[in-house]
């Protein structure tokens, strides 16, 4: 399988505290996101090993097991010297257990495990969300993970996992947390693909004309920015940062950009926000309760969590970010929406 090329504009700097010839675990290449990374990586000269549920034709070594899995995990950090955690349960419903089985419990063991081989740095890729109460966010820094007040399942055990990753950190264990914030780009199916069919379909309103002003990342920026704090963990350890574009947009204006992009019609229906949230939680809740018995196997049409994402303003003060990691997004805004759009026409 061919991966992605990341084009040189997208890549890390070199930095002090780079290693040529590193060779570093990545979880969750079978992402867009964790695909880049690793993608990224190896087109620096490091050497790449991938931990794996699935085999996968990947032109890396790779280890197959879960995070979950102490057995697979020992084997997967044997031998290497950086660890890049992006594998998680993503999704806006299922069962907690799930959730903690693999975001809390995988990020345990993948933590004692590297400690124990000799690992010397971690980056644990978290998500704004841990620090997101359901109230806009403007202007503001990373904040501290909160578990017992983040919104939703996925939310709270990243916040979990991220507390977990943070109090492992000492002199001989480097450990960052970086929060990518609405990763984006061409092949991406958790914002992208939604936004098109849901358009497409003529079943994507806006929530309060939508005003909400937020920040997003294109793709090869976030993971620039996560191998960027493999680089720079003298200076980034023990700290959580966030990463964006730094160019916050109202949201129905970079929706209606992806829908410029992919050649269907942006939405101009609106809904209330109020309303919204309130039938979040209420689909929310049928949905979770349809999935536990086999009824449906795909994420409902609306949450809270969601309706609070494209109802209220998130976007943050990224100076300490780009202080701290020596660095700062290559791609625009608009930059990824022309490469989004040549994607889709096959260019």
């Amino acid at each position: 399988m061919n991966r992605r090329t990341t084009t040189p504009a997208g890549s890390p700097r070199a930095a002090p505290d780079a290693v040529a010839g590193r060779r570093v675990l990545v979880t969750g290449t079978s992402g867009l996101l964790g695909g880049a990374v690793a993608q990224l990586l190896a087109d620096a000269g490091y050497g790449v090993r991938t931990l794996q549920r699935r085999p996968v034709d990947s032109g890396w070594e790779s280890v197959q097991g879960s995070v979950a899995d102490p057995d697979a995990v020992a084997r997967a950090v044997d031998g290497v010297d950086a660890v890049i955690h992006l594998a998680a349960k993503v999704s806006f419903t299922g069962a907690w257990s799930e959730f903690v089985a693999t975001n809390i419990d995988g990020t345990r063991v993948l933590l004692s495990a590297a400690r124990a081989a000799g690992v010397r740095d971690f980056v644990f890729v978290s998500s704004p969300s841990v620090a997101h109460f359901g109230s806009s966010i403007a202007g503001a820094g990373a904040g501290t993970a909160d578990p017992s007040r983040a919104h939703g399942h996925y939310a709270r055990s990243k916040a979990a996992a991220e507390l977990l990753a943070l109090a492992a950190d000492a002199v001989d264990f480097r450990v960052t947390a970086i929060r990518p914030h609405v990763v984006w780009g061409p092949g991406d199916t958790q914002l992208v693909q939604r936004v098109v069919d849901r358009a497409r379909a003529g079943r994507l309103p806006l929530l309060d004309h939508g005003t909400a002003l937020i920040d997003t990342t294109y793709l090869d920026n976030a993971a620039a920015a996560i191998v960027r704090g493999l680089e720079r963990m003298g200076h980034a350890h023990g700290q959580a940062l966030v990463v964006t574009n730094g160019q916050p947009r109202p949201v129905g204006e970079l929706i209606a950009g992806i829908c410029a992009a992919a050649g269907v019609r942006a939405p101009s229906r609106s809904v209330p926000g109020w309303l919204a949230r309130s039938a979040g939680s209420a689909i929310e809740g049928a949905w979770t309760f349809a999935g536990s018995r086999g009824w449906v196997h795909d994420e409902p049409p609306m949450t809270r969590f969601l309706a609070e994402q494209l109802s209220t303003a998130h976007w943050f003060d990224q100076r300490r970010t780009r202080e701290v990691l020596d660095w700062t997004p290559a791609i625009t805004i608009d930059d990824g929406l022309a490469r989004l759009a040549a994607y889709y026409s096959g260019r």
